[in-house]
């Protein structure tokens, strides 16, 4: 996950919300467990959500699915 980690904290210092929607999707699905999963989705849905991206959507399922909308 080094490499994924670095990758996301070069988007944040170029405030390259494209890209944060995608690294951060990517660390979910390489989470070793639901929680961290949903961490890392969720902050992918926000990101998505600011720039008004079509995959807000998505992770908004995504996350609903995993019970964290009531």
């Amino acid at each position: 996950m080094s490499d994924l980690h670095d990758q996301m904290l070069a988007a944040h210092e170029a405030r390259d919300q494209m890209a944060l929607i995608s690294l951060y999707a990517a660390a979910a699905e390489s989470a070793n467990d639901l929680d961290a999963a949903c961490f890392f989705l969720t902050h992918a849905y926000v990101f998505a959500l600011e720039a008004g991206a079509p995959q807000a959507r998505d992770l908004h399922a995504r996350l609903k699915r995993h019970g964290r909308e009531a």
